[in-house]
């Protein structure tokens, strides 16, 4: 292991700390931001880029050179965009008006240049900006992007912050922290949002590239993400290595993780260089999810978290779509298990052939997809889920009448984003929840939540509604189908009577003989209240 990575092979450098912070100067200064790129290119075009489809953004840019009217500086930001987002050539010359006077020695000590023909410069790169949901502006390096190359991706291709890396990233939570380990780190995208609110970061990756891209990353944006450039090491810890190996006999108060989950087929012959370390931990199957699911009570604090992306494998025998993650995880750690989609093998195999262009050479491209067919058919897997696992290692306090969170959720449909305040509050609502008996439950005054509403459905002429729906507007959005008695109490629940009170008067009213009545909308209420639809009044 090693902590350097500044002068990685074919990756950009950092052991110049003037000239990054030279570099960061000049993008500043260049606007080179994504409201200044928006309003130079135009919404259409700029979303288009972030589809992959850069023709709209090619053709606005050469617009904006050929046009005589257009100031340097917006010349100078099209010069800036091409060259870092969309694969154009530049000049010394153009570079210079981009970046300044000596802009090409720059670029050259930080490994961001080629020369393809004499006198035309190539970004090594793709150098782009972020936003960040907490308003945060980054520049973030990554490999160039499929659609500025040919052919299928190097096999140690570092990813760009991606739609997985975003999603990671919204349903982290963001409470103040000491120690927190971004498993598997890519280009860091995980690190500089852990740096908002965690005194320090272990950052980890099998691929030495991708540790010397988040090195580079986070030494360019010091400023914004407050790191010294000189004393890296009080904030930021890189290690390289796999899954939790490089950093046994420590614990964190929180692990994130998007980690190489991608399964693919395995082959006798195959050697690690042949991987894609970016998106394939070299297991069979699923087995690297279960891996890393079975090694993290071990790096865990007492009341630690772990939330990470996964893909799990369905098999034809199994029961219900949670068979095989409820193997892997036990009563050693809080469990909330989120799957958002499932697909077929087919579908599967489509999707990581185009991610790595493999399909680009049709011969290769049949072979790999028999190849994962076949893989799946060996172990009778009808469809693959995809989704996000919220994991907590219990404290040495926790009561042992507390019941550990076990909770798996097909959620499907559009949620909200960010995701991670809601589930903060879920899980506190849990906890409170849990604690309390059953005395002290019915003592509870409740109201239903702001984003709570009621919808109704009678066939035409019907006394009485034949449906009732409870649903939530925000966070994870569910929907509930209340009995008549369940939502006759919640219609109550405006915290002036207590859960005894309104039960009570529904007895009356209802005319229940004995507790059977109680007891079952008693656990309607609890589920009512750890989703979020109840909640207890300020009193309680």
């Amino acid at each position: 292991m090693t902590e350097n990575f500044s002068q990685t092979i074919n990756a950009p450098h950092s052991h110049d700390l003037s000239a990054i912070e030279t570099l960061a100067q000049r993008l500043d200064q260049a606007r080179y931001y994504n409201d200044a790129i928006t309003e130079l290119l135009g919404l259409s075009a700029t979303e288009a880029i972030t589809r992959e489809q850069i023709i709209p953004g090619k053709i606005r840019i050469e617009q904006i050179l050929s046009d005589q009217h257009a100031t340097t500086e917006e010349q100078s930001l099209a010069y800036l965009t091409g060259f870092f987002m969309l694969g154009r050539q530049c000049t010394e010359k153009e570079l210079n008006q981009a970046l300044g006077e000596n802009s090409l020695p720059l670029l050259k000590t930080l490994n961001l240049v080629e020369e393809p023909t004499p006198q035309q410069y190539r970004a090594l790169i793709d150098l782009r900006p972020h936003g960040a949901d907490d308003g945060t502006e980054l520049w973030v390096s990554s490999d160039v992007r499929a659609y500025q190359r040919t052919g299928a991706l190097r096999k140690d291709h570092v990813l760009g912050i991606g739609q997985a890396s975003l999603t990671l990233a919204q349903i982290t939570e963001r409470t103040p922290i000491k120690r927190a380990l971004d498993l598997g780190t890519g280009c860091g995208i995980q690190t500089f949002h852990l740096l908002s609110h965690a005194e320090h970061v272990t950052a980890t990756d099998i691929s030495e590239r991708a540790l010397a891209f988040t090195r580079f990353n986070i030494l360019l944006n010091a400023e914004e993400l407050h790191v010294d450039r000189h004393h890296l090491q009080n904030r930021v810890k890189l290690l390289q290595g796999s899954l939790t190996e490089p950093v046994q006999g420590q614990e964190f108060d929180l692990v994130v993780s998007n980690p190489p989950f991608v399964i693919t087929p395995r082959k006798a012959e195959e050697k690690p260089e042949d991987q894609f370390t970016y998106r394939d931990g070299g297991l069979a199957g699923d087995q690297l999810i279960q891996t890393l699911l079975n090694q993290l009570p071990t790096i865990l604090a007492p009341n630690g978290r772990a939330q990470m992306l996964a893909n799990w494998e369905i098999w034809e025998d199994s029961k219900h779509w949670d068979h095989r993650v409820r193997q892997w995880t036990n009563n050693e750690l809080d469990v909330w298990c989120i799957q958002r989609e499932t697909l077929s093998p087919e579908q599967y195999a489509e999707t990581w052939l185009k991610d790595a262009s493999e399909q680009r050479d049709p011969q290769h491209y049949e072979q790999a997809y028999k190849d994962y067919l076949l893989d799946f058919a060996q172990r009778r897997v009808t469809a693959i889920g995809l989704g996000m696992l919220w994991l907590r290692k219990p404290a040495s306090s926790t009561p042992k009448q507390q019941q550990p969170l076990q909770r798996y959720e097909e959620i499907t449909y559009p949620i909200q984003q960010p995701l991670a305040p809601f589930l903060t509050e879920a899980v506190e609502l849990y906890d409170q929840l849990n604690q309390l008996t059953s005395e002290e439950l019915l003592s509870a005054h409740l109201e239903v939540a702001q984003d709570v509403t009621e919808e109704r459905h009678a066939r035409p002429g019907a006394e009485h509604p034949g449906v009732i729906l409870l649903r939530e507007g925000a966070g994870l959005r569910r929907t509930i189908l209340e009995s008549t008695e369940l939502a006759g109490f919640v219609s109550a629940c405006d915290g002036e009577l207590s859960v005894q009170q309104i039960l009570g008067a529904l007895a009356v009213l209802l005319g229940w003989e004995d507790n059977t009545h109680q007891e079952e909308l008693l656990q309607q209420i609890r589920e009512l209240i750890e989703k979020g639809f109840l909640r207890f009044t300020s009193a309680d």
